[in-house]
């Protein structure tokens, strides 16, 4: 074939694309243009729950601290924090969340008198659970 009647062979194809002579077939389907409605939704809220074994014990006598928590994930630690002053301060004293959410700490205090501790995990903290050490 020659050049010439190449150029109009293709030209005389691409002219019929144009007039969707064909278009159809190398279009994307319809439903790809066509706007659905996005629902946003935010991630749940992550919370912790808490609870002593106990509300007294003897100076470094051990307790433990146990909750759920939702919305963090298995694995993530948990760690216990302590009121002193006006400040939380994180104690040694962690444990992993487990597949269903729960945890326990073991928890040995030296702080005679009344303690505030909550459990923290990132900026998500627990409700103030109160322990005296006597």
């Amino acid at each position: 074939m020659n050049r010439a009647l190449r150029y109009v062979t293709v030209g005389a194809v691409a002219v019929s694309l144009l007039a969707g002579g064909s278009a159809a077939a190398f279009a994307a389907p319809q439903h790809l243009h066509s706007p659905s409605p996005v629902v946003a939704t935010a991630p749940a809220a992550a919370s912790l729950t808490a609870k002593a074994s106990t509300t007294t014990v003897k100076a470094w006598q051990e307790f433990r601290i146990s909750g759920v928590a939702k919305g963090i994930k298995a694995g993530s630690k948990v760690t216990v924090q302590q009121k002193q002053g006006v400040k939380w301060v994180s104690l040694p004293a962690q444990s992993p969340v487990n597949k269903s959410g729960a945890y326990s700490v073991r928890v040995k205090l030296g702080l005679k008198g009344a303690n505030q501790l909550r459990i923290a995990a990132g900026q998500t903290v627990s409700p103030v659970v109160k322990v005296t050490v006597r």
